[in-house]
């Protein structure tokens, strides 16, 4: 069973890690699709319907996206909001349509990791700042795992440090 990857990232031509990601996973057709939010709805309005028929094509699912302001790009709070509705995700016999599948973030992050402990810079960890998606995902009966960290972008973003990134990324959704 492929893996959609759903990828939230605001300017993808001028990523550095995120876009490597996304060219190694279309090496692989037969193991990985790859949803482009930004891509696809460029104008922000998504096709709630046509969204939620792509969820309920997978069992494996990862929101890979840049660590902005200590939470995701604005699309992907907005899809949140829109596509998990009432009937659909839950609150209803024919909700819990995520029910089950495997959800995880894949995150890229500017700080180092250090820096997000309750001694230092940024005062929590990315667990504790991901909280939020953990009990949306739990909301809805999805296996929310816990997610992928790449830390550093912001200070390290050397062509070796990206490329040690990307095996990384493939043993975490392969093990998903």
């Amino acid at each position: 069973m492929k893996t959609l990857v759903i990828v939230v990232h605001p300017d993808m031509d001028n990523s550095l890690i995120n876009k490597r990601w996304v060219e190694e996973l279309g090496k692989f057709p037969d193991k990985y699709v790859v949803h482009q939010l930004y891509g696809v709805y460029a104008d922000g309005k998504l096709d709630v319907p046509a969204e939620q028929k792509l969820v309920e094509q997978y069992n494996k699912i990862v929101f890979q996206f840049p660590f902005y302001w200590f939470n995701c790009p604005p699309l992907l709070k907005k899809w949140l909001d829109e596509v998990l509705t009432y009937g659909w995700a839950f609150g209803s016999e024919s909700g819990y349509r995520a029910s089950g599948k495997k959800i995880a973030l894949a995150i890229s992050l500017g700080a180092d990791e250090n820096e997000y402990r309750p001694s230092e810079k940024y005062k929590y960890t990315l667990e504790e700042l991901t909280r939020p998606f953990e009990l949306s995902f739990e909301y809805v009966r999805a296996d929310y795992r816990p997610p992928f960290a790449y830390y550093g972008i912001g200070v390290n973003a050397s062509s070796e440090w990206i490329e040690r990134s990307v095996p990384l990324y493939l043993d975490f959704l392969d093990a998903l």
